[in-house]
């Protein structure tokens, strides 16, 4: 389908009234929005014909843009027969319905649009459930009278009864017994992941969870780290399902990933509620990598907008200075003095890791900061593990990093080690050779 993205400026001091529940317009360049706007509606096959930036002085309350600008619009679409307009912006159904009937097009906000592409890339049941959820909350409050020649002739009780339920009124109710049944469905959704992480609990492996703006390279850094073969391409929401795997960090520590569905400004309230479940994943982390792509010149206005989300689930400032790895992805993509102005920016930064998941760049030093992160820091050892102890040796090979092994004709066996002060204590403990608090303060 043809389109015309319009992004409407609001003049500053005259704010639109938003429809309820709608977050603020985001801080970023106008330009800048109209790329992502375009961006978004390429996420959907569509085949952009223009893209425009409107200044509005004067928000209209039925229509948000005056009569010049959508008389520009209509002659638009009439010269490259275009039959959608996308606006980047919260639009009341009043004013959706008035612009459908000024351009005789069918028009969407930002909202639907998000929602739209969110309904393709669902690919699991509970993804459809928590689309389909938001997508019902989203439609509720635009229901319009179309068809009022299906009202029933009598309603109420007496012979003078006036008109009873309309369609309208028909349609709501049906809308809100679906919604009913759907987060009927979600709540079991809920208590099947907290079965999962009850049962990941019992085999206590660190959860390491991927957030970030959408398009900043979460997926493409998944698979370079993990190996997996999720959809990773330079479109926004490529991927929506969450995705987990086991790992073996180069430490010997196994940790699971997730990769998260990717946030993004003005992200609807709508669903942001539907899909709590899934980002509950990210609250259940023990570490969190910030995906950021630096190649973006408003890296910072989405960065502003991710730790809002966070903010909203429940990670504050102080717990993400505690679980929080900024990633500074996607620096293959600048220029050498870009670049290397990038890594001195970042060396006197904590938490903050220029990598290239697509060269590979810094994804080493990356995974032993996540090892040192959940760990502590790596000592050399060299243990020698006697005949009756094998059992320990397996462990070791599983759990730390074995470097050098020498067998002995007494059976023992000596392993040169590097592991942290958490396994060396609980080397100790298997070979029962840890002393007791009490007796080393006797010995002292």
């Amino acid at each position: 389908m043809r389109a015309v993205v319009i992004v409407p400026v609001l003049k500053q001091g005259r704010p639109q009234p938003l429809p309820e529940g709608a977050p603020p317009a985001p801080g970023r360049s106008n330009d800048a929005r109209l790329e992502e706007a375009i961006g978004l509606a390429r996420a959907i096959d569509l085949t952009i014909v223009q893209g425009l930036i409107v200044a509005v002085n004067q928000p209209r309350p039925a229509t948000l843009m005056g009569s010049g600008k959508i008389a520009e619009v209509k002659a638009l679409l009439d010269e490259f027969d275009a039959g959608l307009v996308i606006v980047d912006h919260p639009l009341t159904p009043v004013q959706q319905r008035n612009l459908e009937k000024e351009w005789n097009a069918k028009v969407i906000d930002r909202t639907g649009l998000i929602l739209e592409i969110f309904g393709r890339r669902a690919s699991t049941k509970e993804g459809t459930l928590q689309v389909e959820l938001a997508h019902l909350n989203y439609q509720k409050g635009r229901l319009v009278r179309s068809w009022t020649h299906l009202e029933r002739q009598r309603g109420g009780a007496g012979f003078m009864g006036g008109p009873g339920e309309t369609q309208i009124e028909a349609d709501r109710r049906m809308l809100q017994d679906k919604i009913i049944k759907l987060e009927r469905e979600l709540e079991q959704v809920v208590r099947t992941r907290q079965l999962h992480r009850a049962k990941r609990r019992k085999v206590p492996h660190p959860i390491v969870a991927l957030v970030g703006y959408t398009n900043a390279g979460k997926s493409t850094l998944f698979n370079r780290i993990t190996g997996a073969g999720v959809l990773a391409e330079d479109m926004l929401f490529a991927t929506l399902d969450p995705t987990l795997r086991r790992m073996k960090l180069p430490h010997g520590r196994t940790v699971i990933m997730s990769d998260t569905v990717g946030f993004i400004s003005d992200l609807p309230t709508h669903l942001v509620a539907a899909f709590r479940a899934t980002l509950e994943e990210v609250l259940e982390a023990d570490l969190i990598l910030h995906v950021r792509d630096m190649s973006d010149p408003d890296n910072g206005a989405q960065s502003a907008d991710v730790l809002r989300i966070l903010d909203d689930l429940g990670i504050d400032e102080k717990e993400r200075s505690e679980r929080i790895i900024e990633v500074w992805n996607k620096i293959d993509r600048l220029d050498p003095d870009n670049h290397d102005g990038l890594l001195q920016k970042a060396a006197g930064r904590e938490n903050v890791l220029p990598v290239s998941a697509i060269s590979g760049e810094g994804v080493d030093t990356l995974l032993d900061v996540i090892s040192e992160r959940l760990s502590g820091v790596l000592t050399e050892a060299t243990i020698t593990v006697p005949a009756d102890k094998h059992a320990v040796i397996s462990w070791l090979y599983e759990n730390a990093v074995v470097s050098s092994r020498e067998d002995h004709e007494d059976g023992s066996v000596s392993l040169d080690v590097r592991l942290t002060d958490r396994q060396a204590d609980e080397l100790e403990r298997k070979l029962g050779t840890r002393k007791s608090a009490e007796k080393e303060d006797w010995e002292r």
